[in-house]
């Protein structure tokens, strides 16, 4: 076996089946945090309501991190990968340029 990348094919269908993860999440981050809304409306289950908040925005941050893409949501990771693979093209140039110098 190779270690081919993945096909066009199977990049999109990863793409849709992350969207449609991603808007799950959403609906469900939506309703935990009106739930939680309606928790702090009472004094008495205000200690319920205020941490499913914080677990609320928790599920809209990784819903958004499913949503969008790889590169803007590591943008660190892929730059990294970028430069990698800009160094070894830079590294193959300058190995050409010093043997046109050498007589």
């Amino acid at each position: 076996m190779g270690t081919q990348g993945p096909t066009q094919i199977e990049v999109e269908v990863m793409r849709v089946v992350r969207a449609m993860g991603g808007g799950l999440l959403w609906i469900v981050a939506s309703l935990l945090g009106l739930v939680a809304v309606v928790l702090c409306a009472t004094i008495i289950l205000l200690p319920l309501g205020i941490p499913l908040l914080g677990i609320a925005r928790r599920l809209f941050g990784v819903a958004l991190k499913l949503v969008m893409p790889r590169e803007v949501s590591h943008p660190v990771k892929e730059g990294g990968k970028s430069l990698r693979e800009g160094g070894k093209s830079l590294g193959k140039k300058g190995t050409k340029a010093k043997k046109k110098l050498r007589p």
